[in-house]
C-alpha cells in the first residue's frame, strides 16, 4: 500500500513500491475477465500486458497464480498505512475494495503501463549490474526475473528518501556508487527466498574489481538486448552504453579507486578473454571503450591510459620462460595490441628507448623483453635456475632429444606469433611502420660493436652494453620470417632490391620516413669491392621495403647469428678438452676429477640449450631460403646492372661496369658463409632440403671464389672454399640403410653442376691467391684456409668432370712454362708442395719434442719439480700436441694430394722446374719415417696427434710409382744429396713388407729403386768428373752446375734456369736485387752456355781417354 503521494509540494514516502507494482501488473489478468472471454489466447493476445512476457504460456501462467494467491482480507481504513501488517498487504487483493490506493497510483503513475514498464526496468537493471534500492523481505518479492544477489546501496536509499526502485534516473548514480565500494561483498543481500547456496551469484555481485564488474555488466546488458520486448530495447541499449562510458571513466580517473589498479584489470580482462572462450565478446567491449577514450582526451590521452598497461605487460612477459603456457597468452594479447590501430601505434612509440645509442636500452623495452626470451640461459655463465637440459650427463640421448624437440616447438610458436606482431605493426599504417623501422635501425646500429673482437673477450662490459644473443637469436628469426615472401631464388621480386641504399649517408628524420631508410651506419661497413674513383651514386628518391627487410635481417644475422655460431664452436672444442682431461683425472685420485665432472656438466648445459635454441628447424630452413635467395641475387649483381627477370650464368663472365657490389657490404657473403659452415656442423640434415638452393650456392662459389673483381677480399674468398666442402657430400662412407639418402641432393647437384670446370679452376685460383694476403699472419692463416680445399680437390678427382678440368689446367701450365705469368696450376703446384715440406718438417719436430716430454714424464722426472715448473710442463706437453695434430692433419692432406694427382699429371711434376724439389722434399720424408730417425717420432699414441706413418710411406712411395716410368725424374733423384741413398729405399722396401702393403707395389717399388741406384752410380762417375769446375759455371743459389744459364735483366747475375724459374714461381722478384721480375724479362747467357758445353765436352774426352781404369 501506498502511504500517500506528493502533497501540497513536499514528499512523502513510499514503500514496497515494487510489490505494488507487481500487483498493479496482475490486476489486468483477474480471473472473471479470463473466464469471462470464450478464447483465453485471444484475450491475452489483445491484453497490453501481455507484451511484458516473453510467450502467451508465460502470461497465463502468471495469471494463474494471482488468482490462488488474491487474499479475501479486506484493505485497512487507515490511509496512513502505518503498519507492517498494512505493508504487507498486495494491492492486487482488490482494485475495487481499495479506491484510495487505486487513486494513489492513478496519481503516482499516468498508466497502468508505465507502472508496468517501470517495474521491469528495474528488475533489468537489477539482473544488469547486480544492484538494489530495495531490501525488503525477500519473501513478498515477486521473483519473476530477479537476480538471486545484489548489492544494496544503502546509501543512496537514505538519500533517495525511501524510493526503491532504479530508473535511468538514477542508474549512473547508483552505478557511480556501486563502483566505489571497497567492499562490496559486505552490501550482499538476498533477492529471493531460496536459501540455497550461490557461489556463483555472491561473486558476480560481489565482484571488487571495477573492470571485471564492468565487463560482466557489458555481457549482461548484451544478453538483456537480445530477450527484453522492443519497448524496453532503448533502455537496455542504454544500460549496456553505461558500462562502456563508466569503463572509460574508470581509465580515465584511476587514482579514485583506492587499492585498485584499474590498468592491471584491463589487462586481466584481455588475458582471461585469450585463455577462456569469450574473446570476442571481451574485444568487443573493448574496442568501444577505446572508441570512447579515443573520443574524450582531456583528462588523459589515449597514449597515457595505455602506457601503464603496457609497463604491466612489460613487467610481467621479462620474467617468463619459453615453455611456460601463459607466455603465449600475453602474446595473443600483444597480438591484439598490435591488430588494434590506435594502440598499436602508442606501442610503437613506447618501444622507443630512451637513449637510442645504447645497445642494451632496446633489449628493455616491451619488444626487446619479449624478444629477450629463448632457452638460453638467462645470466651468461650461470645454470642455476636454468629450465632446460639439467644433469645432461645423467639423461639419455633420447631424452635429451625429446627435451630439443619440444623445445623447438616452442620456438615455432614464439617465432609466429612474434611474426605476426611484426608484420601487424608494418601494415598498421605508415606511422606505426616508419617507427618500427626506426626501432630495428635504431637497434642494429646500437649493437653494431657485437661484432667487435673486443667485445667477446670482456664479457662483462659486453653484457651491459649490448643486447643479449637470445634477443639477436628472435629478431633474425622473426626477420627472417619477414622476408620469406621473396625468398625464392629466381623470384623476379629479388631484382628490385637496390644495394645504394647502403651508401646513403646521414639524413633527417624527415628524409628517413619519406625515403624509407632506416638502416644506419651502413655506409662505414666495408663491401665487396671498392667503388670506382669519383663514382657517383645515383640513389633512389624511395626504397622499396624489400630492399630494407633484406638489408634489416642481413644485419641482424651479422650481430646475431655469428657470434652464437662462433660460441657453438668454441664450446664444442672445450668439451672436448675437458672430457679427456676428465678421464685423465679419473686414473688418478682426489678432487679434480668430480670439479672437472661438473665444469663438464656445466658447460655441457650451455651447449645444449644454444644447440637447442640455434637449430630450430623453421628458422633454419627460413634461413636457408634467405641465403640461397641472396646467393641468386649476387650472382646476378656480379653479372652486370639486373633487369626484370634473372639472366642466365655463362662463361666468361661478361667485365664488370657500374656495378652495384661495390654498395654489398661483405657481411652478406659472411653471413651466408657462416650459414652453411653451421648447417655442416650442427644441422647437415637442412642441406638436403632443396636442390635449386644448393645449385644457387654453386654458382655464387663459382662466380666469387675465385675472381678479385667481384670480391677484393681474399679472406673472404677463401672462406667460400669452406662453405664449397660444407654443401659438398661427405667423403666419409655412409652407414647403410636410411642415413644413405642423406647425401642423395648434393651427390646429384654437385656431380649435374654444368659449371663444374669453372668451379675446379676458382678452387685452385683462391689456392694460390691465399698465399699473399698482405696480412702480417698469413703465413699462419693460408694453412687453415687450405684445409678444406684438400677434401675438395680429393672428391673432385673422383669425379670425371671435375678431373678432366683439372688436368686441361695441368695441360695449359705444361705449354706456357715461361710465360710471362706463370700458369696458374704450376703455380697451384710450387705452393702445395711447399706447404707439405714445411708441415710434414714441423710435424715432425713436434713429435720429437712431444716424445722427449712423454719419456720425461714417465721416468718420474716431473714428480720433482715444483707446482709451477710441473705446470709449465703439462702446458708445453699440451701445446706441442695440439701444434702436431693440427700439422699432421695438414700433411697428410698435402701428400695425400700430391698422390692423387701424380696418377694422371706427370709432365709438370717431371719438368726440371718442380722434379728437384719434389724428388728432395719425398727423400728428406722418408728418411725420417722409415730411416734411422724415425724412433725419434715414437710417441705413445699415434691416434692423439693424428700421425699416420704407414699412410704417409705409402703416399710417398705412389708418388714415386706414379712418376718413375719418367726418364728424367728418375735421373734427378740421385741429384739430392742431402737425404738420396740406395740405403734409404732398401729400409722403403722393409716397411712397405711391414705395413702390408701389396706385393705388386713392393716389387715395383723395388725395381723403381734398383733402377734409380743404377743412375746414381753413374751420376757419381759424372759428379767426379764435373766436381772442379769453375765457380762461374755454377748456379750462385744452388751451388750446381748450370745447365741452362740465363741472366737477370736488373742485377745482371746469371743463374740456370731452372733456379729461376721455381724462385719465380712464389715470388715474382730477383732474388738479387728484388726488383720485380718475369720469365719473359729473362735473356740466355749463350755465351756462358757455350763455355759450359765445351768444357763438359773437353771433361767427357778426357775421361773417355782415360779408360774406366782411370
Amino acid at each position: 500500500t501506498f502511504h500517500s503521494s506528493r502533497r501540497g509540494g513536499y514528499s512523502v514516502t513510499v514503500k514496497k513500491t515494487s510489490r505494488l507494482l507487481v500487483s498493479a501488473c496482475g490486476w489486468r489478468w483477474c480471473p472473471s475477465e479470463m473466464t469471462d472471454q470464450g478464447n483465453n489466447n485471444q484475450s491475452f493476445s489483445r491484453n497490453p500486458f501481455a507484451a511484458l512476457f516473453s510467450s502467451l504460456a508465460d502470461a497465463k501462467q502468471f495469471a494463474s497464480g494471482q488468482k490462488q494467491q488474491q487474499p479475501n482480507t479486506q484493505p485497512p481504513s487507515d490511509e496512513s498505512g502505518d503498519s507492517a501488517e498494512d505493508s504487507d498487504n498486495s494491492v492486487s487483493d482488490s482494485i475495487d475494495d481499495n479506491d484510495d490506493s487505486l487513486a494513489e497510483i492513478s496519481r503516482s503513475f499516468r498508466s497502468q503501463q508505465e507502472i508496468c514498464q517501470q517495474l521491469n526496468v528495474n528488475h533489468m537493471i537489477q539482473r544488469i549490474f547486480l544492484i538494489t534500492l530495495d531490501n525488503s523481505d525477500p519473501s513478498l518479492r515477486g521473483g519473476n526475473g530477479i537476480p538471486p544477489r545484489c548489492v544494496y546501496l544503502e546509501e543512496m536509499a537514505a538519500d533517495l528518501d525511501g524510493q526503491d526502485w532504479l530508473d535511468m534516473d538514477n542508474i549512473e548514480q547508483a552505478l557511480f556508487n556501486r563502483l566505489l565500494l571497497p567492499e562490496p561483498g559486505n552490501h550482499l543481500i538476498y533477492m529471493t527466498s531460496s536459501s540455497t547456496v550461490n557461489l556463483s551469484a555472491d561473486r558476480d555481485a560481489g565482484e571488487k574489481s571495477a573492470m571485471p564488474y564492468l565487463f560482466a555488466c557489458y555481457q549482461r546488458a548484451k544478453e538483456e538486448i537480445t530477450k527484453v520486448p522492443e519497448k524496453l530495447l532503448p533502455y537496455a541499449q542504454r544500460c549496456k552504453n553505461l558500462t562502456v562510458s563508466n569503463a572509460h571513466t574508470v581509465l580515465l580517473t584511476p587514482e579514485i579507486y583506492v587499492s585498485q589498479n584499474i590498468y592491471e584489470q584491463l589487462l586481466d580482462l584481455l588475458l582471461d578473454g585469450v585463455n577462456g572462450a569469450q574473446l570476442e565478446e571481451v574485444l568487443e567491449f573493448v574496442e568501444e571503450v577505446i572508441t570512447a577514450l579515443l573520443a574524450d582526451q582531456e583528462v588523459r590521452t589515449f597514449g597515457e591510459v595505455m602506457v601503464p598497461v603496457l609497463d604491466i605487460l612489460h613487467g610481467r612477459v621479462k620474467d617468463l620462460d619459453l615453455c611456460q603456457l601463459l607466455l603465449y597468452s600475453y602474446l595473443d594479447i600483444l597480438l591484439y595490441f598490435s591488430r588494434q590501430r590506435d594502440i598499436a601505434k602508442v606501442l610503437v612509440e613506447h618501444i622507443q628507448p630512451k637513449d637510442p645509442s645504447n645497445g642494451l636500452q632496446y633489449q628493455k623495452t616491451l619488444l626487446g623483453a619479449v624478444l629477450n626470451i629463448s632457452c638460453l640461459l638467462k645470466t651468461p655463465g650461470v645454470v642455476e635456475n636454468h629450465s632446460f637440459f639439467l644433469n645432461p650427463s645423467r639423461s639419455s640421448p633420447q631424452e635429451m632429444k625429446v627435451q630439443e624437440s619440444n623445445i623447438h616447438q616452442f620456438m615455432g610458436q614464439f617465432h609466429d606469433k612474434l611474426h605476426q606482431i611484426l608484420k601487424n605493426l608494418l601494415q598498421q599504417s605508415t606511422e606505426t611502420r616508419h617507427l618500427l623501422l626506426s626501432w630495428l635501425g635504431g637497434c642494429l646500429q646500437a649493437n653494431a660493436g657485437r661484432t667487435k673482437i673486443w667485445a667477446n673477450q670482456m664479457p662483462e662490459i659486453f653484457f651491459q652494453m649490448y643486447a643479449s644473443d637470445a634477443f639477436f637469436l628472435n629478431l633474425g628469426a622473426v626477420l627472417l620470417k619477414l622476408c620469406q615472401p621473396f625468398c625464392r631464388p629466381r623470384s623476379t621480386k629479388l631484382l628490385t632490391f637496390n644495394p645504394t641504399y647502403c651508401a646513403l649517408k646521414e639524413l633527417s628524420e624527415e628524409e628517413r620516413r619519406n625515403r624509407n631508410v632506416h638502416a644506419q651506419g651502413l655506409d662505414k661497413e666495408t663491401c665487396l669491392i671498392p667503388p670506382p674513383p669519383q663514382q657517383t651514386v645515383e640513389f633512389a628518391q624511395s626504397y622499396n621495403l624489400l630492399t630494407e627487410n633484406l638489408i634489416l635481417t642481413q644485419s641482424a644475422l651479422h650481430l646475431g647469428f655469428h657470434r652464437l655460431h662462433d660460441q657453438m664452436v668454441k664450446m664444442n672444442q672445450s668439451l672436448h678438452r675437458l672430457q679427456g682431461s676428465w678421464r685423465e683425472a679419473q686414473r688418478g685420485t682426489g678432487p679434480g676429477a668430480e670439479q672437472l665432472r661438473e665444469q663438464f656438466e656445466r658447460l655441457m648445459t650451455v651447449y645444449l640449450s644454444t644447440k637447442a635454441a640455434a637449430t630450430q628447424p623453421s628458422m633454419l630452413q627460413c634461413c636457408l631460403n634467405l641465403q640461397a635467395s641472396t646467393a641468386a641475387l649476387l650472382v646476378q649483381l656480379g653479372l652486370g646492372p639486373p633487369g626484370s627477370e634473372h639472366a642466365e650464368l655463362s662463361f666468361p663472365l661478361p667485365p664488370l661496369t657500374d656495378s652495384l657490389l661495390c654498395y654489398v657490404p661483405e657481411f652478406f657473403a659472411e653471413n651466408m658463409g657462416d650459414f652453411f659452415i653451421f648447417l655442416r656442423r650442427f644441422a647437415d640434415e637442412v642441406l638436403e632440403s632443396s636442390g635449386e638452393c644448393l645449385e644457387q650456392v654453386l654458382h655464387f662459389i663459382t662466380v666469387f671464389m675465385g675472381n678479385v673483381e667481384r670480391m677484393k677480399n681474399p679472406h673472404l674468398r677463401a672462406k667460400l672454399a669452406e662453405v664449397l666442402e660444407a654443401v659438398m657430400p661427405h667423403l666419409e662412407p655412409v652407414s647403410p640403410g636410411p642415413a644413405q639418402s642423406s647425401m642423395f641432393q648434393r651427390q646429384r647437384v654437385f656431380c649435374s653442376y654444368r659449371h663444374a670446370a669453372h668451379l675446379a679452376e676458382a678452387l685452385i685460383t683462391v689456392f694460390v691467391d691465399i698465399e699473399f694476403t698482405g696480412d702480417p699472419h698469413q703465413f699462419e692463416q693460408k694453412f687453415n684456409y687450405r684445409r678444406p680445399m684438400y677434401p675438395i680437390l680429393k672428391y673432385m678427382w673422383g669425379k670425371d668432370n671435375y678431373r678432366e678440368s683439372i688436368k686441361r689446367l695441368a695441360d695449359y701450365a705444361s705449354e706456357n712454362l715461361e710465360a710471362m705469368n706463370p700458369p696458374l696450376f704450376l703455380r697451384f703446384l710450387n705452393l702445395l708442395m711447399n706447404d707439405a715440406i714445411f708441415l710434414l718438417d714441423e710435424a715432425i719436430q713436434y713429435l720429437s719434442k712431444i716424445k722427449l716430454l712423454q719419456i720425461e714424464r714417465d721416468q718420474g722426472e716431473w714428480e720433482a719439480l715444483a707446482p709451477d715448473a710441473r705446470r709449465e710442463k703439462e702446458s708445453s706437453l699440451q701445446m706441442f700436441g695440439q701444434l702436431g695434430r693440427f700439422h699432421n692433419i695438414m700433411s697428410n692432406e698435402t701428400i695425400g694430394t700430391l698422390s692423387f694427382l701424380t696418377s694422371d699429371i706427370r709432365c709438370l711434376f717431371v719438368h726440371p722446374f718442380l722434379a728437384e724439389r719434389i724428388i728432395s722434399m719425398l727423400n728428406y720424408f722418408l728418411q725420417h719415417l722409415v730411416g734411422p730417425k724415425m724412433g725419434a717420432l715414437k710417441v705413445k699414441d699415434f691416434s692423439e696427434f693424428d700421425f699416420k706413418p704407414q699412410q704417409l710411406v705409402s703416399d710417398i712411395c705412389t708418388i714415386y710409382l706414379n712418376l718413375g716410368d719418367e726418364e728424367n725424374f728418375c735421373a734427378t733423384v740421385p741429384k739430392d744429396g742431402r737425404s738420396y741413398s740406395p740405403t734409404l729405399f732398401a729400409q722403403t722396401v722393409r716397411v712397405l713388407k711391414k705395413i702390408n702393403k701389396p706385393g705388386n707395389m713392393i716389387v715395383a717399388f723395388s725395381m723403381l729403386a734398383d733402377k734409380i741406384k743404377s743412375l746414381a752410380d753413374r751420376q757419381q762417375q759424372e759428379e767426379e768428373t764435373y766436381a772442379d769446375a769453375p765457380d762461374d759455371f755454377l748456379d750462385p743459389i744452388m751451388s750446381t752446375l748450370m745447365v741452362d744459364p740465363v741472366l737477370l735483366p736488373s742485377s745482371h747475375v746469371t743463374v740456370d734456369r731452372s733456379t729461376i724459374a721455381r724462385h719465380l714461381l712464389s715470388d715474382q722478384t730477383d732474388p738479387f736485387n728484388r726488383s720485380p721480375l718475369t720469365m719473359d724479362q729473362i735473356r740466355p747467357n749463350e755465351e756462358l752456355r757455350e763455355r759450359i758445353r765445351q768444357w763438359l765436352a773437353e771433361r767427357k774426352q778426357e775421361r773417355q781417354q782415360m779408360g774406366p781404369s782411370g
